[in-house]
């Protein structure tokens, strides 16, 4: 029996790869969300990644229920995206980069323990984060300094606008989920364990909660390109990503040698080469000292 752990399968094209895996008879899916999940998801354990008590106290469930066996995928793909950033979690941190980074970060250091031999570790993240990608995010991140991300008052060059805020704490958000990644790799518990760590970007693909937290008609646009994204070269459908996400974490889409980066480009999925300064080891590092400093571990 396969057993993966996941959060972000609730709606959009996390929703499609959700039942792919738990529509396999030899797949048990340890889901986390936060309240109630559609009537055909299978029954979920709380998590709000808004509150680091709560992704501890899931990481705990997760243990207990495992019961001595082992997590064969971990599947890290909840986000949000466009907060004014403004908002701060109860911990005192810019909600996006808090949700998007260090809730994913804090969730993964606990499980690692019980990872696999051969495990696959997925962390969803997006083309926004380079600025040499074509998207509908025109702000690319600066940088990945964790403190200033955590507290963007304290940042010297932080956007005034409040929709330029909060577009760039989307995408510095996910310029640490390509960084974590790269720093996971390196890990002696990544190289001994023989982990596959890939960093998934799923493409412009409408019709998914990315943009709930918007204003109704930005919704609404977002939807209705979604149900014709078929016609639309640029755009990916929800089941073409929810079908690649899936076979990634099984191991069906597996990267070739070098690879960790890869990206669904017209419906398929394409290994490829993430922005400069995600492949900058100086800023993988900080990033993964300062993240742990955050949450609270050594």
């Amino acid at each position: 029996m396969r057993t993966i752990v996941m959060t972000g399968g609730t709606s959009g094209f996390g929703s499609v790869a959700l039942q792919r895996l738990t529509h396999r008879p030899d797949t048990r899916v340890l889901l986390g969300a936060r309240g109630t999940t559609p009537r055909a998801t299978p029954a979920a354990m709380p998590l709000d990644l808004a509150r680091l008590d709560s992704v501890r106290a899931f990481a705990a469930d997760v243990v207990a229920r495992l019961d001595g066996s082992r997590i064969d995928a971990l599947v890290l793909n909840a986000g949000l995206s466009f907060r004014s950033g403004a908002e701060r979690t109860q911990d005192g941190f810019e909600t996006t980069f808090a949700v998007n980074h260090l809730a994913h970060y804090l969730l993964l250091r606990l499980l690692m323990p019980h990872l696999a031999p051969g495990a696959t570790v997925v962390l969803t993240t997006s083309g926004t984060h380079d600025p040499a990608v074509r998207t509908f995010l025109p702000m690319p991140p600066r940088h990945a300094d964790a403190d200033l991300l955590a507290h963007p008052e304290n940042d010297p060059r932080r956007d005034t606008d409040p929709r330029a805020a909060g577009g760039r704490a989307y995408t510095a958000s996910k310029l640490c989920n390509v960084l974590t990644v790269r720093a996971l790799a390196v890990r002696p518990e990544a190289r001994d364990g023989d982990w596959h760590v890939i960093a998934f970007d799923p493409g412009p693909t409408p019709g998914t909660g990315l943009l709930r937290d918007t204003p109704p008609p930005l919704r609404l646009l977002w939807r209705l390109i979604g149900r014709g994204a078929r016609l639309l070269p640029r755009f990916n459908t929800r089941n073409a990503v929810g079908a690649a996400l899936a076979d990634v974490a099984l191991g069906e889409i597996a990267p070739p040698a070098g690879q960790y980066y890869g990206r669904v480009v017209g419906d398929r999925y394409t290994w490829t080469t993430p922005s400069e300064l995600a492949r900058s080891d100086e800023a993988r590092d900080s990033l993964w000292r300062d993240s742990a400093r955050l949450v609270g571990l050594s």
